[in-house]
């Protein structure tokens, strides 16, 4: 019993964690050639999903996955949730290390200097090459998450 709501909740964060992740195209795309006050509304609500919602679900995933494998049929040993840890950590790497900074780049050169300028436009494109370089990583993840495919 234990384990199956583990996984209930492991399921739901995930979920809500890619979700929100997903959501900040559409954000992006819908804010973009629009005044400034809905850019900076875009990117200060993408901030605060990021922020509250979806990085807290990436680290309850972390946790409740570790009890379904102290808990479960499961071992730290095996193959395809080693591989699922090492590029979860390259996802927080990317994170700590690439996404949120260029976010906070991109909304600070909003407020100072204006979407058309070159110092907000190259915050911008950093901010897109991290997001787009989750896509491969999260999907792989979840790959290895729902199909299992080695020992």
């Amino acid at each position: 019993m234990l384990y199956t709501t583990l996984l209930l909740i492991h399921i739901l964060l995930a979920i809500t964690a890619v979700g929100f992740n997903l959501s900040y195209t559409v954000w992006l795309l819908r804010s973009q050639n629009m005044p400034k006050e809905i850019t900076a509304f875009a990117l200060s609500g993408i901030k605060f999903m990021d922020d509250r919602i979806a990085n807290p679900a990436y680290g309850l995933l972390l946790v409740t996955g570790l009890l379904m494998v102290f808990t479960g049929p499961w071992s730290l040993t095996t193959r395809w949730i080693d591989v699922a840890l090492g590029a979860f950590a390259v996802l927080v790497l990317l994170a700590a290390v690439g996404y949120t900074p260029a976010l906070r780049n991109q909304i600070r050169a909003l407020e100072s200097d204006g979407p058309g300028s070159e110092a907000y436009q190259a915050a911008a494109r950093r901010q897109t090459i991290f997001g787009i370089a989750f896509a491969p990583l999260l999907l792989f993840i979840l790959y290895l998450m729902v199909f299992k495919p080695f020992g």
